[in-house]
């Protein structure tokens, strides 16, 4: 369905090449980075076409079948950054090629899980492998290419980000509607395995193993604010995705409580670490920066929709028809998300084509755009349409409104920043796309979970889940409303 353009933390594109060129072809080296990008693109959301098939095999509890889907883009929203630093300290080259290692052989191990928590486990290795190679891959473009060449390799880049992980929705169909062997889901994993392999191999010839020097390499890690990023995530993830299944029991409670204090005690510190010189995880001056606050907040809602989305939509499309559901098959379930792709792919592509005047009113109008396209599917599934001519019309406009609220968004946050902080103003888009996904995940799928189970019905959840979803797209496009709103009434009331 909705392609997230996922994004990393790249060294500017003004900064001199600090790594020996590539000993091979720079277009070899390009392939392999691209195919190894669009793969772990392709794995944030090809499981969500395979979730039921997974409910079955493992015998899953929602619960777990959520995790399984988060816990990928746990690891991976907290370790991006702390990758983006590895790889300036040791390496691009060599990162890309360690997180490939990590990544292909979690993969492999996703594929013979025999439970799901040992899923659930490889998967947030796996989100770990994904963390430490994808930061690497802009900053191996932004050195090894220059002029015209950059151009071209940086538009190919953008298009694998723009149908990388849609595609995985479409792959997933296919693959589980061939049972290839009669392994059921477990070729989703599986087909990382070879791919990984040949990338390991060409890679060692033609990806530079030089180190960075000067500034970059001698950058911190924060490890400290790492683990209490990580504490915090998880103390709000875990309990909001197995509190309804628990009966809501106190751990939960206190857990999402201790998780408020944990960012705050994140806060603190990273204002802490700043002041004194440091290399802050999430750099306050970054977070102050004119429009990254509101930047922040519209990413992270188009994100959640975004996930909130995809992994209902596959459990109502997917659910047998006794329980509410319309029982596509998998494969049929992938097609139906091609037209929100191609909508978002090419609405990715093409916005900057429009005049310069309305890019500041864009994501506005997409969040405007998917909040009526996510209330129309709501009335359509809730009478029990679900066939491509009832979906191809909601779906469309979900994509081409979620495009214009992330791209636009994204593209204005980093040129407002300083060219000395574009990687860390990256990496902390990056990171709040990751955790708006994580959340749409968790708050979405719970309430469509617990709706269904109270209702007996996944059709009768999807009412209140699409509209619930529709208004977090409301919220968005309102956003930049009410401060502006505030900021001009404070001045006239303190006056008074």
């Amino acid at each position: 369905m909705t392609t997230p353009p996922t994004r990393t933390a790249p060294t500017p594109a003004s900064s001199a090449p600090a790594s020996p060129p590539a000993p091979g072809r720079p277009g070899r080296l390009l392939a392999i980075v691209l195919i190894g990008q669009f793969m772990a693109l392709l794995d944030v959301f090809i499981v969500n076409v395979a979730a039921p098939t997974v409910r079955s095999d493992l015998g899953a509890s929602d619960g777990a079948l959520q995790l399984v889907l988060a816990g990928y883009t746990i690891t991976y929203a907290v370790l991006l950054i702390t990758g983006a630093r590895l790889g300036g300290r040791h390496g691009h080259g060599r990162l890309f090629l360690g997180g490939l290692a990590v990544f292909t052989a979690a993969s492999l191990a996703c594929g013979l899980a025999a439970t799901s928590g040992q899923l659930i486990a490889f998967r947030l290795v796996q989100g770990a492998g994904a963390a430490l190679m994808l930061p690497q891959v802009l900053a191996l473009i932004q050195r090894t290419f220059q002029g015209a060449e950059r151009a071209r390799a940086l538009m190919a880049f953008a298009l694998v980000v723009a149908t990388g992980a849609a595609a995985g929705q479409v792959v997933g169909g296919v693959l589980i509607s061939a049972d290839l062997l009669g392994l059921g889901w477990r070729p989703v994993f599986l087909v990382n395995v070879p791919i990984g392999v040949a990338l390991l191999v060409a890679g060692l010839r033609a990806v530079p193993l030089g180190r960075p020097g000067g500034a970059e390499r001698a950058r911190g890690l924060d490890l400290p604010g790492l683990t209490l990023l990580t504490a915090a995530v998880l103390a709000f993830t875990v309990p909001l995705v197995l509190g309804q299944e628990e009966g809501w029991p106190l751990w939960c409670w206190l857990s999402l409580g201790a998780s408020a204090l944990l960012v705050a005690a994140f806060a603190a510190y990273e204002a802490r670490l700043a002041r004194g010189g440091g290399a802050p995880l999430l750099s306050p001056r970054v977070l102050r920066s004119p429009g990254m606050p509101l930047a922040a907040t519209r990413l992270f809602l188009s994100m959640s929709v975004n996930a909130g989305v995809l992994f209902t939509l596959s459990l109502h499309l997917q659910g047998p028809e006794a329980a509410g559901g319309l029982g596509h098959g998998a494969l049929r379930t992938g097609l139906l998300f091609i037209p929100t792709a191609v909508a978002f792919g090419a609405t990715s592509l093409l916005w900057r084509r429009l005049p310069t005047g309305w890019h500041g009113h864009l994501a506005p109008a997409g969040f405007l755009v998917s909040a009526a396209a996510l209330s129309w599917l709501a009335v359509t599934l809730h009478a029990g349409h679900g066939g491509p001519a009832a979906l191809t019309g909601p779906f469309l406009l979900n994509g081409l409104g979620l495009a214009l609220a992330y791209g636009p968004v994204l593209t204005r946050a980093l040129a407002l920043v300083a060219p000395e902080d574009a990687g860390d103003a990256s990496g902390v888009t990056a990171m709040v796309s990751q955790l708006g996904m994580l959340v749409g995940i968790a708050a979405f799928g719970t309430l469509f979970i617990n709706r269904a189970e109270s209702t007996l019905s996944t059709a009768d959840a999807m009412l209140p889940t699409m509209l619930a979803i529709a208004a977090t797209a409301l919220a968005g496009a309102l956003s930049g409303t009410l401060p502006r709103a505030l900021s001009r009434a404070l001045p006239r009331l303190r006056s008074r």
